[in-house]
């Protein structure tokens, strides 16, 4: 049946007719955008909704999120306090209500807030035995790349002073060797692997729950990061109609060989559920000072961070990837791993054109392939214009520059002000595509847009001009990388990313315009209703 919505502030964000007042919809598809006389062209037994001149916005996508991880994140202790004793009080307050010997999980410590306070530096496995000496405590922290482990976790995984750090990865020690419970990197592996995890059709159930909640937000798709578990979990809700988000499937990379020897392509599956590219770490974080850098930290002559890939293995796998018709998607933070990235993709876009569309590129030719660099947080200004001259995506997350801002001033000095550098990679012609990373960061994309508007925190600070206000972006921009920016991310810009006859009637009704209200109030903005192809899949109490 054909839906009328009239009587609205509708911004299209197509540049051919930015603003209208009714949106015709058929069978999920917009048929029609214009002024409130549209109903009498298709008003012959049409469904009509008057919308009561509330603003309405394309769907917004997060164009990086851990789909699993934010799911279970739901059921976990919250540890993103402000200080060590809060977070040790919550593990104690799990503890009371859990069977001894279950595990208790929880995320979203950082142990650099805690530096505000009396109780600075990282935690250890003696302060969780004290508060929970019957069960095992794994929290990951905020940035997902460090672990905080009781003595318990640590003896279920068999960790001791014996165990070598992994090649990738570091077990904290005390001035004996014996592991402090501080995991960073590929350490924390070798613990996960040891922890029950929900998989099958409790992961999917704990899904729905995460999609429910990314309606509320005004979350219509997700370019998810997580691994086979959740790939899993979302084709048993695809399969029953019950998986309305839409949902970009990206590859570990330590699963290319069978995603090759499956032929599984970039694009391949539906609108709904579809494949991505190749996703690989590069480096570390910010946070535990693992994000692989060109110098040193400050204060810290000899720590340059971990570099997980240079540019020769990228390159190794990523030939096999472009070869099969899989873009690379790769995590890089520090500006070391964001070179050792782009020289990387400078050589794959070479080894493109040696390849022939009608062997190995098939259906989309090669130099179509929509790399992307995830989070780009720091860069040389060197190499700043380079993914606008490879046609590299880049995929940030504007919520992490003012989460990150105090941590950037202490350890990277004067080189924080290449970081979080939207203006610059939009000056220079870049794709940005935004996302929240969560459950490192809440997906609310009005926090990223508040973040990206105004270059401050929910609390105001560092003050009215922002941090590094030079970086600043308009709205329209920044809901450009929620919408157009993670389409064309997915291939998707013919149909998805803007409201125009032909696109998904994938759209929000919000409590308050975006365009009239005062920056500081972005934030605060909620769906009042959220719909995906048409259908209603939220609506606010």
């Amino acid at each position: 049946m054909v839906k009328i919505l009239y009587n609205a502030d509708i911004y299209t964000l197509n540049p051919e007719m930015p603003r209208a007042s009714a949106i015709i919809l058929d069978r999920g598809v917009i048929l029609a955008l214009g002024n409130d006389d549209l109903r009498t062209q298709f008003g012959a037994g049409a469904q009509t909704q008057n919308m009561d001149g509330a603003p309405l916005i394309p769907g917004l996508t997060d164009a990086h999120i851990h789909m699993q991880h934010y799911a279970q994140s739901l059921h976990y202790v919250d540890c993103e306090v402000d200080s060590l004793k809060k977070c040790l009080q919550r593990v104690a307050e799990r503890a009371a209500v859990t069977a001894p010997g279950e595990w208790i999980l929880g995320h979203g410590w950082n142990q650099n807030n805690w530096r505000l306070t009396t109780e600075g530096g990282f935690p250890t496995a003696a302060q969780l035995d004290a508060v929970a000496p019957q069960h095992p405590v794994y929290l990951t922290a905020k940035s997902l790349h460090a672990g905080w482990a009781n003595s318990a976790a640590l003896r279920a995984a068999h960790i001791s002073a014996q165990t070598p750090n992994p090649e990738d990865g570091e077990f904290q020690r005390d001035q004996h060797g014996a592991p402090t419970g501080i995991l960073l990197e590929g350490a924390m592996l070798l613990l996960a692997q040891v922890i029950p995890v929900a998989s099958g059709e409790a992961l999917a159930a704990m899904l729905l729950r995460a999609q429910e909640q990314l309606f509320s937000l005004g979350i219509t798709g997700v370019h998810d990061f997580d691994r086979r578990a959740c790939f899993d979990a979302l084709q048993r809700l695809h399969q029953r109609d019950a998986l309305k988000l839409r949902v970009v499937k990206n590859i570990p990379v330590e699963d290319l060989p069978y995603a090759v020897g499956l032929g599984l392509r970039w694009g391949f599956g539906d609108d709904r559920l579809r494949i991505g590219g190749v996703k690989a770490f590069g480096d570390g974080a910010l946070g535990p000072r693992t994000a692989a850098m060109l110098q040193s930290y400050e204060g810290e002559t000899e720590n340059r961070g971990m570099l997980l890939l240079d540019a020769e293995q990228i390159v190794e796998f990523g030939q096999q990837a472009v070869a099969n018709g899989l873009p690379l998607t790769i995590h890089a933070i520090g500006d070391r791993t964001n070179h050792e990235a782009l020289d990387a993709l400078e050589e794959l876009r070479r080894f493109e054109q040696t390849l022939t569309v009608a062997g190995a590129s098939g259906l989309h030719p090669p130099s179509s392939l929509r790399h992307r660099i995830e989070h780009v947080q720091i860069i040389h200004p060197d190499d700043a214009p380079r993914l606008a001259q490879l046609g590299v995506i880049a995929s940030m997350q504007p919520i992490h520059a003012t989460s990150d801002m105090f941590m950037a001033d202490q350890y990277w000095g004067t080189r924080a002000a290449n970081g979080y550098a939207w203006q610059d990679q939009l000056a220079h012609g870049t794709v940005l595509a935004f996302g929240s990373d969560a459950p490192v960061e809440s997906p609310n994309p009005f926090w990223g847009l508040y973040a990206a508007v105004t270059r401050r925190r929910r609390d105001g600070s560092p003050g009215p001009e922002g941090w590094f206000p030079a970086q600043r972006i308009s709205l329209a921009e920044a809901l450009r990388a929620y919408t157009f920016g993670a389409a064309y991310a997915a291939g998707m810009e013919n149909r998805l990313g803007m409201l125009a006859p032909g696109y998904y009637a994938d759209l929000l009704v919000l409590d308050n315009n975006p365009f009239a209200c005062d920056p500081d109030g972005l934030h605060e903005i909620l769906p009042l209703s959220t719909m995906i192809a048409g259908e209603w899949v939220y609506t606010a109490k």
